[in-house]
């Protein structure tokens, strides 16, 4: 009697394996689905959100419309790991196969023979996802076939040697559940050798020698830069050409960064591997929680989307000064830390900031190209929005004039374009990549000290006379040394020189800054 007893609870029992997106990784998360005498109904378990609540009705209409029997007892869904939170309607496939499996329409499976994601629409067609590469990846290396909604097709076909079992339908998925075999995903898209935007070459910033070395010298290091100038003068025209000048991404950045687009929901159907550096540019209204990543379920932040590429802070004063100083300690890491009660979501966060500033709120303080408009104090005031200990983050200013008329028309020889200072930017990458395994910007402790030694006579005491003079902190000290060796580095110098020291000065103190 026991043992009949057994055996029939093991025939309305359906284990399935699902994922749920933590940070940028997948945990698996288990579908258990009961079907036993009851009352008829769909109790849900294992703290789902209202959306995975609300699948029990699509599940239902789903089930039907596709010509399949929907059991008429009662049905319990469990979902487990219970502490982790179910979000989204990605469990809605699963959670249908399961009760078809638990009523017996469907074979039972071992829950490690496939993962299974994918929303149901109500007439049983499986519509495209969001953050589906991470799933993907967690299924490859447990070595998993993976069932999951066609339209996402060239997302996951980026995961090498991960069994496709793409469907379209609910019949579809049922097909493959019973047959999982699927086909195994090729080599991966590598990213193009020459990674310029249409339109967005240097070529087309013109009378900016000062700006222009800036850029050069921030993208080769992976140093942040702010830009200080009137309205006009172009600070938003070249950030948004800095992109052009950094090196193609590599295969394991483009995934990092396809990954966090697509958790976001921002690759575009169809869309495979992302190859171009991102460039972000949040408007300075937007909320800390929009700028770095958080909310119930931790989604990653304008920050976070910016990985391997540009933020670009324009109108940098205008930001909230909570919001601001909430980016110093990521900036520092290279990552964002969200904690929540149960668990901490991690998202990377290894970014070059770029700001832009007024030099004062009517935008033409000590400019000469119109007289200043602010009332007294005014300009004091704004300068200190931005607090000392996040002006410290920027590794270089520089200050932007205004460009004559002249110099616009000029008719003489087309300034240098991107792809000749890219290649100087990637030979300095590799060289620093050689030296310490990283950029220079991201320097620090004993790798610092042994990269960035003075060799020459004079370069120590300049330093010294110059954190003296102005009051440097040791922060700002250490990033004059890594820029210093960043355009070491440029003129192919194996040791920092006073000359050296002396230019990344100079993108420390400008007039601008030493008012302040």
């Amino acid at each position: 009697m026991v043992g009949a007893r057994l055996a029939r609870w093991r025939d309305v029992l359906a284990r399935l394996c699902a994922a749920a997106v933590l940070g940028v990784d997948a945990v698996p998360v288990s579908v258990e689905v009961d079907v036993s005498p009851g009352l008829p109904g769909v109790t849900m378990v294992g703290l789902p959100d209202a959306t995975v609540r609300e699948s029990r009705d699509r599940v239902r209409t789903a089930i039907r419309n596709c010509g399949f029997p929907f059991p008429s007892d009662r049905v319990t869904v469990s979902l487990a790991p219970a502490d982790v939170r179910k979000v989204g309607a990605a469990f809605d496939l699963p959670i249908a196969l399961g009760i078809l499996a638990a009523s017996g329409v469907l074979p039972h499976r071992e829950p490690s023979a496939c993962t299974i994601v994918g929303g149901l629409s109500l007439d049983g067609s499986v519509p495209a996802m969001t953050g589906l590469l991470p799933i993907a990846v967690a299924a490859r290396r447990r070595d998993q076939p993976l069932i999951f909604p066609g339209a996402n097709e060239p997302e996951a076909a980026i995961v090498r040697g991960l069994r496709l079992c793409p469907v379209h339908s609910l019949v579809d998925a049922a097909q493959a559940l019973v047959d999982p075999g699927g086909r195994v995903a090729a080599a991966p898209v590598t990213p193009p050798a020459d990674s310029d935007e249409a339109g967005d070459d240097l070529a087309d910033v013109r009378g900016q020698a000062a700006g222009r070395r800036a850029l050069e010298i921030a993208a080769a290091g992976g140093h942040h830069l702010l830009m200080c100038g009137p309205p006009g003068s172009g600070k938003t025209m070249m950030a948004r050409r800095l992109p052009s000048v950094l090196p193609p991404l590599a295969f394991d950045e483009a995934l990092v960064v396809t990954s966090i687009h697509s958790i976001a929901g921002l690759l575009p159907p169809g869309h495979g591997l992302l190859t171009r550096r991102p460039f972000r540019a949040p408007h300075h209204t937007c909320s800390q929680v929009a700028l770095v990543g958080g909310g119930s379920m931790p989604r990653p932040g304008e920050l976070s989307l910016a990985t391997g590429g540009v933020l670009f802070l324009d109108e940098l004063p205008e930001f909230g000064r909570r919001v601001l100083e909430t980016l110093r300690q990521p900036i520092e890491d290279g990552v964002v830390h969200i904690a929540r009660v149960n668990r901490t979501a991690i998202f990377p966060a290894d970014v070059m900031v770029v700001g832009a500033m007024n030099p004062c709120p009517c935008g033409f303080h000590g400019t000469g190209q119109r007289p200043c408009t602010c009332p007294p104090g005014a300009v004091e005031r704004y300068r200190q929005r931005l607090t000392g200990p996040m002006r410290d983050r920027f590794d270089m200013s520089v200050e932007i004039p205004a460009v004559s008329w002249a110099d616009l028309r000029a008719s003489g020889a087309r300034p240098e374009g991107s792809a000749a200072v890219r290649g100087r930017v990637l030979e300095a990458r590799r060289k620093q990549l050689d030296r310490a395994g990283r950029l220079n910007g991201r320097l620090a402790g004993r790798d610092l000290e042994r990269t960035c030694r003075l060799a020459d006579a004079d370069a120590e005491p300049l330093l010294a006379r110059a954190v003296s003079r102005f009051h440097l902190s040791a922060r700002a000290a250490c990033r004059i040394l890594r820029v210093a060796r960043t355009i070491a580095d440029l003129a192919d110098e194996p040791a920092v020189g006073a000359a050296h020291v002396a230019e990344a000065l100079q993108f420390r103190l400008q007039d601008w800054d030493r008012k302040t």
